[in-house]
């Protein structure tokens, strides 16, 4: 087996921990991603940890059709980076991106072509493709982000792969830091012209532009103020609390409420950040399917939840209907 690494980056789970931790959403219209440094940035990490050289970067992701987009095209130019591609299915999930992956790393192992394996993605489903790749004699870490209070040390990755894999470490914070950057602000007069033909071009009732009253950043930061809920286990996650007062949620326990809470201002956050950057027609192409969301926002709002409160909390319905309705709830406030 040659003595050398090879590295396994699943895109959709690396680019959303990133883009929360620069804009905080996984909207990618909210954050520019600089592919080439942060490529670079991880083949240097895994090198500085181990002293070895790397036989390639496979990049996973998924598009229409599974073909390349100009964004794929780019990074399949960078040399030692091999782009694989899985499909969007019609409801916005990823189709074949972990089958593939999967079927890599233990071809790789099979061959004898690399010795260590990282691998960044935090899916459930790779657990049996890492022992498969361990038993031909493959040593498999796990590369992630690292969050503080996290039991495992990082976010985001299912406690049955970071027990199977070899060892986890971290990507260094200024690597991320300098590879996401937030290019979304709010803008009260797009946001408001938007509100206004959106208005205009349904049945609700009008309301003059001038009298729209719109939260400021400075009011939607005060919202979002992080505090710490204790977790059955014993350690805490960082969430969300809100500092407005509100009716509460009837028939819920105490931490429930908390957890729908969090969600509420979870959907207005995406509401803001998908306003500030859409067009007028969309806004109203929007209001005409409601209740129906796109896929992409409706993909956003259970990303950026599970961000806070755990891939698992994001199947129960009161969680998935409040974050629908707080996204609806923030759009009317400028109708």
């Amino acid at each position: 087996m040659m003595n050398q690494t090879a590295i396994f980056v699943d895109a959709g789970f690396l680019l959303s921990l990133g883009g929360h931790r620069a804009a905080g959403t996984t909207l990618r219209s909210a954050f520019t991603t600089h592919y080439e440094s942060l490529i670079r940035g991880i083949v240097q990490t895994v090198k500085k940890n181990t002293g070895l050289n790397n036989l390639r970067v496979y990049w996973y992701d998924a598009s229409k059709d599974g073909l390349f987009a100009e964004q794929h095209k780019r990074i399949g130019l960078i040399p030692g980076v091999k782009v694989r591609l899985g499909r969007i299915s019609y409801n916005g999930e990823q189709k074949g991106v972990d089958l593939r992956l999967a079927l890599d790393l233990v071809g790789v192992a099979r061959n004898g072509a690399a010795s260590v394996a990282y691998l960044i993605s935090g899916d459930d489903d790779l657990t049996e493709a890492v022992e498969e790749a361990q038993d031909l004699g493959m040593k498999v870490i796990l590369l992630g982000i690292s969050r503080e209070g996290s039991r495992l040390g990082v976010a985001s990755v299912a406690e049955n792969l970071a027990l199977t894999a070899d060892a986890i470490e971290t990507l260094p914070d200024h690597l991320l830091d300098s590879s996401f950057t937030r290019v979304l602000e709010w803008d009260r007069d797009h946001a408001e012209q938007s509100a206004a033909i959106a208005s205009a071009g349904t049945a609700k009732r009008p309301t003059p532009v001038a009298k729209l009253v719109m939260p400021t950043p400075a009011v939607m930061a005060q919202k979002l103020q992080p505090s710490r809920l204790d977790h059955a286990e014993g350690h805490s996650e960082v969430v969300y609390s809100s500092t407005v007062e509100r009716s509460g949620y009837q028939g819920h326990t105490a931490y429930e409420q908390k957890e729908l809470l969090v969600a509420e201002e979870i959907g207005a956050k995406v509401a803001q950040s998908w306003l500030a950057s859409t067009t007028q027609g969309e806004v109203l192409e929007l209001m005409a399917d409601r209740p129906q969301l796109p896929t992409e926002i409706d993909r956003t709002l259970l990303k950026d939840c599970a961000q806070v409160l755990g891939e698992w909390k994001t199947d129960q319905q009161s969680i998935r209907r409040t974050l629908r309705g707080s996204f609806w709830k923030y759009l009317e406030q400028l109708m």
